[in-house]
């Protein structure tokens, strides 16, 4: 009985390792293309992503729970299954690292051909032909000046909106971007997942996360009311196709600007203020730094400290800590040279995307930016 099973199972092997290696090839030289010929990524984040999320958010949205977490379960699962159940039937321990591997081979293409060869498409500076810019006090200071005056022009106590109107906004004002931006249209099936595993989310400081297995953009129910609709924003703008945190930022922010709720303004002003706050330190002097402070309203600064008191009770030192190192590898593995430094370069896209020159003044951000179109 066992040497004809063991018979009939031999061409279903060949077969699958076959497949494998077919898949390997393909994905292995697709990867390399996106990776290498700035061409051919663009070409699959405008033409074959759009198609890939279109039918991955159907199909996981027929659930309202997240498919990344019911898969990272099973995969964390069969890891375990899979040297257990081999190790009782006899078999060796390279038979094992061998499966491991194909499963883990697997997840690897799936990854990159659902959604992750959008870390090596152009830039938004290819994109919509804009020129980086290099730090001029001058301009510096104009752009904290308008900062901290639309800033303190947005506080507003009352940041409870709605989380369906958050999204609606959302993907309306995703829709109504620039085609020069080069992102997906958001589809009416696709609304934000929450997690799962909220505590452990919180524990190592993750807001919200872009699940590219099944096309699915997902918010930390602990995120607070002020932090909700840009958070929300960021995650969709990796779902529509945006690989660079920066610019996921970005984008956060300037569909927060075009909305006419004053919970939405404030969020994306409030949300920006840590990587403002970075430059300014890096950029100016310590007194400066603390003349810009002593700008800002008050109020303002007692959200920023409750803010991270909130999340510093949540936080593991140590599970914080690996996750940190993790996602930092992994996105200088994919072409994010800065690693989690990423985030803050926001400061740099807006200045260059909104920067009028010929006038030496910045752009309405309350709209979309005349300076990002080509």
């Amino acid at each position: 009985m066992t040497s004809t099973t063991n018979t009939t199972n031999k061409p279903l092997r060949r077969v699958g390792t076959l497949t494998l290696g077919v898949c390997l090839i393909a994905a292995g030289v697709l990867f390399l293309l996106c990776r290498f010929l700035p061409g051919c990524a663009r070409g699959y984040a405008d033409y074959v992503y759009p198609n890939v999320s279109f039918v991955l958010s159907a199909v996981s949205s027929v659930i309202p729970v997240s498919w990344e977490e019911i898969m990272a379960v099973v995969v964390v699962s069969l890891m375990i299954f899979i040297p257990v159940m081999a190790r009782r039937r006899g078999e060796g321990w390279l038979v094992i690292f061998r499966r491991l591997t194909l499963l883990v081979l697997w997840i690897i293409i799936w990854f990159y051909m659902a959604w992750g060869l959008n870390y090596f498409r152009p830039s938004l500076y290819a994109r919509c032909n804009l020129k980086p810019v290099e730090y001029e006090e001058e301009v510096f200071m104009k752009f904290l000046d308008v900062y901290t005056e639309g800033l303190n022009a947005s506080f507003t106590h009352d940041t409870g909106i709605e989380k369906e109107e958050v999204e609606t906004i959302v993907k309306r004002n995703y829709a109504g971007l620039s085609s020069c931006y080069g992102l997906a249209r958001p589809q009416p099936w696709q609304h934000i997942k929450h997690f799962g595993f909220t505590p452990l989310y919180s524990s190592v400081g993750v807001l919200g996360a872009m699940g590219p297995f099944f096309a699915e953009a997902q918010v930390n129910e602990d995120v607070l009311p002020e932090q909700y609709p840009f958070t929300m924003a960021h995650e969709f703008a990796h779902l529509l196709g945006v690989g660079s945190e920066a610019e996921a930022n970005y984008f956060a922010f300037l569909v927060c600007m075009q909305s006419d709720s004053d919970a939405m303004r404030y969020s994306g002003y409030f949300s920006l203020l840590p990587y403002v706050a970075v430059s300014v330190r890096k950029l100016l002097s310590d007194d400066r730094f603390q003349e810009w402070g002593k700008t800002v309203r008050p109020e303002i600064w007692q959200d920023y400290e409750v803010k991270q008191e909130y999340w510093s009770e949540k936080y593991s030192p140590l599970l914080g800590g690996m996750q940190d190192f993790a996602y930092n590898l992994f996105l200088k593995g994919n072409r994010v040279s800065e690693g989690k430094k990423n985030y803050g370069r926001v400061v740099e896209l807006l200045i260059a995307a909104s920067y009028n020159r010929e006038k030496g003044e910045f752009e309405d951000w309350g709209r979309e930016v005349s300076v990002a179109l080509p």
